[in-house]
């Protein structure tokens, strides 16, 4: 009889394991995509000060290529889009408290970040380039930073670029951070710096709105794929969004927003390597 007994605690116990197994498997399946289907809107995180991708016009109104890219997406998964403005250097922070659903305003996929989060697969290509106001500046080669002061955006792709760099040691003391671009172009402006370090797509923008006053220097920090971020592990939203930005290439959606803000289609979908 305690045979018996014994062997139905220990077949109770296995079976009560095996639920619990199953239950923790039901909890960690990725219901992402759900999450957003069931209350209808994706909450998209922004520096609204990022020409071209997301920034203000003159009455305030947030635009810009990924302020267009992101609303089409939106009505081809048919949920509506906000955009949350945030303190760029706490996005990581923003989008793990669920504040925000996504981080979308020309990201670098970094390797760093395809540990960290679920990225989208990349959908722009830009590079890391250094603008000038001083004509007779010549940058060729990362060698010549050591002589050149610079300023970068704070947590930018920019700044990790040059953090990146095996040089990085002989010329951060000459690299200055700033809270938005817009600081740093001003700092050059005032004569505090030599040049600024920016993305390509947001430097050719500014430099064409004033009147071409920068020229990009010969040396660059090589090239910068751009993805949309969600939460580790929520692949199933970013794969989602990736396939809506598909639909949207294939119907010239996609194409006609990058000609409207690039003047080009710059406009790609590509895995990691």
């Amino acid at each position: 009889m305690k045979k018996l007994l014994l062997l139905l605690s220990c077949l109770l116990l296995t079976l009560s394991m095996m639920a619990g197994c199953g239950g923790d498997d039901q909890q960690s399946a990725d219901t992402s995509w759900q999450y957003i289907a069931d209350k209808g809107e994706l909450v998209i995180g922004l520096d609204d000060t990022f020409a071209p991708m997301g920034f203000r016009d003159e009455q305030g109104n947030l635009v810009g290529f990924d302020i267009d890219l992101a609303n089409a997406v939106g009505e081809q998964l048919g949920v509506a889009v906000t955009f949350q403005p945030i303190d760029w250097a706490a996005k990581d922070m923003e989008l793990s408290s669920k504040n925000i659903d996504c981080i979308w305003n020309g990201m670098s996929a970094t390797p760093e970040r395809q540990e960290s989060m679920a990225l989208t697969k990349k959908y722009l290509n830009n590079k890391i380039i250094i603008m000038t106001m001083d004509a007779d500046l010549a940058i060729t080669s990362v060698e010549d930073l050591a002589n050149v002061t610079m300023a970068t955006q704070a947590d930018s792709a920019a700044l990790e670029a040059m953090q990146a760099n095996e040089a990085w040691e002989t010329f951060k003391d000459n690299v200055t951070e700033f809270p938005t671009y817009d600081e740093a172009i001003l700092a050059m402006q005032g004569g505090r710096v030599q040049a600024i370090v920016v993305d390509q797509v947001l430097g050719e923008y500014k430099n064409a709105n004033m009147g071409g006053e920068m020229k990009v220097c010969d040396f660059n920090f090589g090239d910068d794929f751009y993805a949309i971020g969600c939460r580790k592990g929520e692949t199933d939203l970013a794969d989602k969004i990736s396939e809506a930005i598909q639909a949207l290439i294939d119907n010239g959606t996609a194409e006609e927003i990058s000609n409207k803000w690039f003047g080009t289609n710059i406009v790609i979908l590509e895995d990691y390597e």
